[in-house]
């Protein structure tokens, strides 16, 4: 397995530029299930867990041709509606084909997902909302066999909010028979992401944003060209990099709006942040303080930022509470980063953390995406080597993370197990 080996104590400085988003991206590869004709994508991000989507449409029938961040993606011969275990147990995302699968064949068989241990993340909430719009579905041997002659358009009000789930019954409904209208509906900006690409290839979607959405059905969608927004998890990651190690960075192609929580929370520690239309610029020339966060749904605090955070509190001046609410198993880091000198104790829910002057380096393990990103953050600003290893995780949802610290000046190399270099 691949290790990042961090040497801590520089200050950053230059320029990053911020890669499509992830999250946004993979639902969008899913979308392109939806129409017989290509779907053509700019600022793809080069990332293990877009490959992992790749493989699985391929092996339904996709036909993608793929140039660095260009993608085309043609569904036309796509004639196995069928995603296997292999490829959807390492990613829980794989969960996204299954509305696109149904609405567009009226047939779909998909493996229960997998993905990082951060908690339960159960699927009811999709096959619900599936089943109002008229789909029978069966649990089988690990998977879920769906079938819909014409999925019908329907009320439907999900228990709680979920991104996946609003963007599954989306794709869904957007080739229903009749309305549908979505409440409660996840407001994240990946979702309007799909939606817009959704309306380029002739859906119709009101509400874009917003908790509610109405769909009215259309008999068919064609091809689209569409450019993945930035992501914005991955440059709140560089903001408390440059938060915790100090130094004067701008990010470029990002979409500050999108920040506005953690961009508040970081001024709230100290941090100087400029904002431009596409761009922001931090700057930090000492130990931030301490402050409380409390993850919940976008537009507030994102649980994608919390071991980020948390991260940046082990160095800050003063105690902060940090307070999980979305995912129950999302303080596996918490161990790692006291193993590098932080000190950090939870109850339940809830992790109190001390701010330490320093942190030392050690070996430490990476445990799922985020937590990856926190390691670096804390080994940047540790005394000595830093190795974190099973960055696998890492590789799941940044893009050269390696390459884009060391052009603002951190010390960070990849030791490979691989004669071959990154994985």
């Amino acid at each position: 397995m691949d290790k990042l080996a961090i040497e801590g104590g520089r200050t950053l400085s230059g320029e990053v530029r911020i890669s499509g988003a992830k999250n946004a991206a993979l639902p969008i590869l899913c979308a392109s299930l939806l129409a017989a004709e290509p779907v053509n994508l700019e600022n793809v991000p080069d990332l293990k867990d877009v490959r992992t989507m790749l493989a699985l449409l391929e092996q339904m029938g996709m036909r993608a041709e793929t140039s660095g961040g260009a993608m085309s993606l043609d569904a036309t011969h796509v004639d196995n509606p069928v995603a296997p275990y292999e490829l959807v147990k390492t990613m829980r995302a794989s969960i996204l084909v299954l509305g696109p699968l149904l609405a567009r064949f009226g047939t779909a068989t998909v493996s229960l997902p997998g993905g990082c241990a951060i908690g339960a993340r159960p699927v009811d909430q999709h096959i619900r909302g599936l089943q109002a719009m008229g789909a029978h579905i069966e649990l089988a041997h690990g998977y879920i066999e769906a079938r819909a002659t014409r999925l019908k358009g329907a009320h439907i009000v999900t228990d709680m909010i979920t991104v996946t789930g609003t963007e599954n019954l989306l794709m869904a409904a957007v080739l229903a028979d009749g309305e549908t209208v979505l409440e409660n509906a996840a407001r994240e900006p990946e979702v309007g992401d799909l939606a817009h690409l959704l309306v380029a290839m002739g859906a119709k979607i009101d509400g874009i944003g917003t908790d509610r959405l109405v769909i009215q059905g259309v008999e068919k969608l064609h091809g689209a060209y569409h450019t993945v927004i930035a992501d914005r998890i991955e440059a709140g990651t560089f903001l408390c990099a440059v938060a915790a190690a100090g130094g004067d960075v701008t990010l470029r192609q990002v979409r500050p709006h999108t920040l506005d929580a953690v961009i508040s929370k970081l001024r709230e520690a100290g941090v100087t942040i400029e904002e431009g239309d596409d761009w922001l610029r931090v700057r930090m020339n000492r130990r931030p303080h301490a402050v409380a966060v409390r993850t919940s749904e976008y537009p507030a605090f994102p649980t994608d930022m919390q071991a980020q955070f948390m991260a940046l509190n082990a160095i800050a001046k003063g105690s902060a509470q940090v307070v999980e609410t979305i995912f129950e198993n999302r303080f596996m880091h918490v161990q790692e980063l006291n193993r590098l000198g932080a000190h950090i104790t939870v109850d339940g829910n809830t992790a109190f953390v001390t701010g330490m002057p320093a942190l030392s380096g050690a070996t430490v393990m990476a445990t799922d995406l985020r937590a990856s990103a926190s390691l670096v953050i804390a080994g940047l600003c540790a005394q000595g080597e830093t190795l974190v290893d099973r960055i696998y995780h890492l590789d799941r949802g940044y893009d050269r993370m390696e390459d884009k610290l060391t052009r603002i000046g951190a010390n960070v190399r990849r030791v490979s197990a691989n004669a071959g270099g990154r994985a």
